[in-house]
C-alpha cells in the first residue's frame, strides 16, 4: 500500500487539556431552559470538499428507531440505495451492526449483491472484542464509538480525558494494525471542548494515519441535534467552525471527514449540508430521516440538496423515491406524513381556492419542480367546484389506483353523484377551499363502496399470511413422507403448539385422508364422520395444491363441525426431489388466529431471517 501524504499547512501541536472538573458549557446548556446560542463573530467563507458524498445509516441508527429489519427487507432497501444513488458513488457506504446472527446474515446478504457503492462498512464500541468481531468478518472499514464530550467521558465513561484519548488512540493503532481502516465517530462534539479534547485527538488520529499509510477517517456526531450553521456562531455548536476547526487546524482531510446530525431542534438537513459547504466530505444519512429520537439527516433530501449544489443531474435517481416510499407503507407498516417533502401524499397538492385555480392553469406556478418527470409524482388533481365530473372520475382512478379494468369513466352514475354532493356544498355554504382527501374519500366510499376493501377483506388478507407461513413451514418436515405414526405424532404436536388449529389432516395423492388431528375433544365425535380413509380428492383446498404444487388459501366460511368463522389453508407435501406425496391442510379458527396475529408476524419474521 503507497504511504498516503497530507499537508493542511498546519504548523503547531495541539495541546490536550485535563480540566479537573468536567467542562460541560452551562451557559450555553443550562438544562433547565432551552440552550443558548452565542456568537463570535468570526466569519468563514465555504469551501467545499472536493467531492461531497452521502454515507448510509439506515441499518445502523436507523434501527435503533423500529423493530428489527428482516434479512429480505435489508436486501431490498440496499437495493434502492444502489439505485438512488450507489450508481455513481454518490451514496458511497452503509454502516452496519456486527452483533446478531441477523446482523451478519444481512451483511452476507448485501455483500453477495456485488455493488462497488455503497461499500458495506461496520460500527463497533470501542472495545476489542468488537474490533475482532470487525476483523473475523473481513471488514476493511468500520466506526467506532469515541465519545468526545465532557459529558461522556466524565459523567458516562467515568474516566479523565486522557484515560480516554489513551483507550481510543490504542483501538485505533489496532485496528490499523489488523489493516482495519479506523472511522471514529465523534459522539457529542457540539458539547465538546473542540481545542481541549477533540482537535489534539484528531492530530493524533492523523499521527497515526501517517504512520501506517492508511487513512483514518473522523465522523462529527451531533448527537443531540445542537449543532447551528449561521454565520458568526460561536464553538462548540458552530457546524462551520468544526468542520474548519478539523480540516484547518488538526490536518484532516475533508475526504476523511463525515457529518452524523439528528434532529432535535429542526436543523439536521440544514446543518449537514453547512458541513458539506465548509469542507466535510461525507453526510450521514438514513432513508426518510428514519432515526432514533428525532431521526437522522433524511437521505432523500440530501440527494436533492446535491443535485441543486452541484447541477449533476446523472448523481442519483430520484424517480425511484416514489417506489422506496411504497415499499416503506406497504411492507414496513411505516406511515409516511402525507405532507412529507418529496413522496407524501399530499406534497406537491395544494388546498387554497385561488393556489388551486392557479394549478389549474398551469402546475409550474405552484409545483416544486416537474414531479411526474422527476419523481414519478403527477400533482394530485384539485376538487373544487370548477373541476367537473372529468375531474371526479380522474381523481377516483388516481388516488385510489384503480386498475385499468376498474377505472370509471365521467359517465358513471356514482360519478355523477359525487360531483351533485360537491356542488351542492359550495352552493350551499360558500366554500371557498377545495375538497380534501378525506373529504372525497368519504365522498366516493359513501357513493362507491364497492371500490374499498372492507375489514372483512383485509382481515381475510391477514389470516391467509398468517396461517400460511407456518402451515408451509409444517409440510417441510420429513415426518410427513411416509404417513406413518411419526406422521399422525407430529400433527399432534403442531396443533398443540397452535390451538387455534381447529382440525389439521394429511392426504395421499389420490385425497385419501392418511393421518389427522382434532384440537378441541369438544368436535371429537363430529369430526368422526371423516375417518381414516376418508376421499377429499373432489375438495378444491386439495385440488389446487395437487395442480399447481402451491399454497392455497380458501374464503372465510362457517364451520359445519364447529359452528366458528374458519380459513382453510393447504400446501403440497414434497420430498427431496419435489415430488408431491400428499396434501396437508388445516382449518383455523379466525378469531383465534388474529388474537395471536402479533406474535405470529414476529415468527415468521424470525423464519424469514433463517432461509
Amino acid at each position: 500500500m503507497s504511504h498516503i501524504i497530507h499537508d493542511s499547512g498546519h504548523t503547531h501541536t495541539l495541546t490536550l487539556q485535563e480540566p479537573e472538573k468536567p467542562q460541560l458549557y452551562r451557559e450555553l446548556f443550562p438544562y433547565t431552559s432551552i440552550c443558548r446560542t452565542s456568537f463570535d463573530e468570526v466569519l468563514l467563507a465555504p469551501r467545499p470538499a472536493e467531492q461531497m458524498r452521502i454515507t448510509d445509516t439506515t441499518f445502523r441508527d436507523g434501527q435503533q428507531a423500529r423493530p428489527p429489519y428482516t434479512v429480505k427487507q435489508v436486501a431490498r432497501i440496499f437495493d434502492f440505495l444502489h439505485r438512488l444513488g450507489g450508481k455513481t458513488g454518490l451514496i458511497s457506504a452503509s454502516e452496519f451492526f456486527l452483533y446478531s446472527a441477523r446482523d451478519r446474515k444481512c451483511i452476507d446478504v448485501c455483500r453477495a449483491r456485488g455493488y462497488r457503492f455503497p461499500r458495506v462498512t461496520a460500527w463497533i464500541r470501542a472495545n476489542e472484542d468488537d474490533l475482532r468481531l470487525a476483523r473475523d468478518m473481513e471488514f476493511d472499514e468500520t466506526g467506532m464509538l469515541t465519545s468526545v464530550s465532557d459529558y461522556h467521558i466524565f459523567l458516562k465513561l467515568g474516566k479523565t480525558r486522557k484515560e480516554a484519548m489513551e483507550m481510543y488512540i490504542s483501538l485505533a493503532e489496532k485496528a490499523l494494525e489488523w489493516g482495519i481502516i479506523p472511522r471514529c465517530h465523534f459522539e457529542d462534539v457540539t458539547r465538546a471542548d473542540i481545542y481541549g479534547f477533540c482537535l489534539p485527538l484528531a492530530q493524533r488520529l492523523m499521527e497515526l494515519s501517517r504512520q501506517s499509510g492508511m487513512p483514518v477517517k473522523i465522523r462529527l456526531c451531533d448527537t443531540m441535534g445542537y449543532g447551528v450553521p449561521y454565520p458568526g456562531a460561536a464553538l462548540p455548536r458552530s457546524v462551520q467552525r468544526i468542520v474548519r476547526a478539523f480540516t484547518d487546524e488538526a490536518g484532516v482531510p475533508g475526504a476523511w471527514l463525515e457529518w452524523h446530525g439528528h434532529n432535535d431542534f429542526h436543523k439536521v438537513l440544514v446543518n449537514g449540508v453547512t458541513a458539506w459547504l465548509y469542507g466535510c466530505g461525507a453526510v450521514n444519512a438514513t432513508m426518510f430521516g428514519f432515526g432514533e429520537r428525532t431521526g437522522n439527516t433524511p437521505l432523500e433530501a440530501l440527494l436533492v440538496e446535491y443535485i441543486s449544489l452541484t447541477g449533476d443531474d446523472a448523481a442519483a435517481d430520484t424517480t425511484i423515491l416514489s417506489e422506496v416510499a411504497d415499499f416503506f407503507e406497504k411492507e414496513l407498516h411505516y406511515k409516511i406524513p402525507y405532507n412529507y417533502p418529496f413522496v407524501g401524499r399530499d406534497f406537491n397538492a395544494t388546498s387554497a381556492g385561488v393556489h388551486a385555480d392557479g394549478l389549474a392553469k398551469n402546475e409550474e406556478i405552484y409545483n416544486i419542480f416537474d414531479t411526474t418527470h422527476l419523481l414519478g409524482r403527477p400533482v394530485p388533481i384539485i376538487i373544487t367546484d370548477k373541476t367537473g365530473r372529468a375531474g371526479v372520475a380522474y381523481w377516483i382512478n388516481a388516488s385510489l389506483h384503480l386498475p385499468e379494468d376498474r377505472r370509471v369513466s365521467k359517465k358513471h352514475p356514482a360519478v355523477g353523484q359525487i360531483y351533485d354532493a360537491i356542488m351542492a356544498v359550495y352552493e350551499e355554504t360558500g366554500r371557498t377551499t377545495s375538497f380534501s382527501h378525506e373529504e372525497m374519500e368519504a365522498l366516493v366510499q359513501r357513493f362507491m363502496p364497492e371500490l374499498f376493501a372492507s375489514d372483512y377483506d383485509r382481515m381475510k388478507q391477514l389470516a391467509g399470511e398468517l396461517s400460511a407461513n407456518i402451515l408451509v413451514r409444517l409440510s417441510r418436515n420429513k415426518d410427513l413422507l411416509d404417513f406413518s405414526k411419526q406422521a399422525c405424532a407430529r400433527l399432534d404436536a403442531f396443533t398443540r403448539e397452535y390451538p387455534f388449529i381447529q382440525y389439521c389432516y394429511l392426504t395421499d395423492t389420490k385425497g385419501s385422508l392418511r393421518c389427522s388431528t382434532i384440537t378441541d375433544p369438544a368436535y371429537k365425535e363430529k369430526y368422526e364422520a371423516l375417518p381414516i380413509g376418508y376421499d377429499f380428492s373432489t375438495r378444491e383446498w386439495f385440488t389446487m395444491p395437487m395442480k399447481t404444487g402451491d399454497l392455497h388459501i380458501m374464503d372465510v366460511y362457517q364451520s359445519h363441525f364447529t359452528g366458528k368463522l374458519v380459513i382453510t389453508v393447504s400446501c403440497a407435501v414434497t420430498d427431496e426431489n419435489d415430488n408431491i406425496v400428499g396434501v396437508l391442510g388445516v382449518d383455523i379458527q379466525l378469531e383465534q388466529l388474529l388474537k395471536r396475529a402479533r406474535a405470529l408476524q414476529q415468527e415468521a419474521a424470525t423464519d424469514e431471517d433463517s432461509e
